[in-house]
């Protein structure tokens, strides 16, 4: 399942699409999909390159 995390905050979760609205900072945010996809971080499930 696919983790996601708010642009403006920073909050994470792990669900199949994000929501509307973030459930930390109640703003409706963009969500960058960080997810791991490569061998060197599969053991977290998350990609820290992922900037805020």
């Amino acid at each position: 399942m696919p983790s996601w995390k708010c642009q403006k905050c920073g909050y994470t979760l792990t669900a199949d699409s994000p929501p509307d609205q973030c459930p930390s900072c109640k703003e409706k945010c963009e969500f960058l999909d960080n997810t791991c996809y490569t061998p060197d971080c599969s053991a977290e499930g998350i990609d820290k390159r992922i900037a805020k």
